[in-house]
């Protein structure tokens, strides 16, 4: 049986609105919410800065963590995202620059002048 991880992450908006989810993919899931293919609460109110992630190899541990943290207060989720991002860094910001960079490769976009 092939090794899995899952993520349990907390986006921000830049307002500061919360959302925690969990994934077995935290890329394809940040691109679905950056995106908007994720219809609801994060499409509505821009919520898709990735701001806090925790990694776990159990499916049922990652579903209590997020259960535990959704059960928070918003002040102990905050304390939580300070505590290992006190500037409220996008963390999956390397993420879209690298895809950025290829985009750039593939149209030309960044390149002089072609002879």
């Amino acid at each position: 049986m092939p090794n899995r991880t899952y993520c349990v992450y907390i986006l921000a908006s830049r307002s500061r609105n919360l959302y925690t989810g969990v994934t077995n993919n935290l890329h394809r899931r940040i691109v679905e919410h950056r995106e908007e293919l994720v219809r609801g609460f994060t499409s509505k109110y821009k919520i898709f800065r990735l701001v806090h992630f925790e990694v776990f190899t159990d499916i049922r541990h990652a579903i209590a963590r997020e259960k535990e943290i959704k059960g928070w207060r918003r002040e102990k989720k905050i304390w939580l995202i300070q505590k290992s991002n006190p500037l409220w860094q996008d963390l999956a910001a390397e993420f879209f620059e690298e895809r950025k960079q290829q985009t750039q490769r593939c149209t030309g976009s960044n390149a002089g002048p072609m002879a």
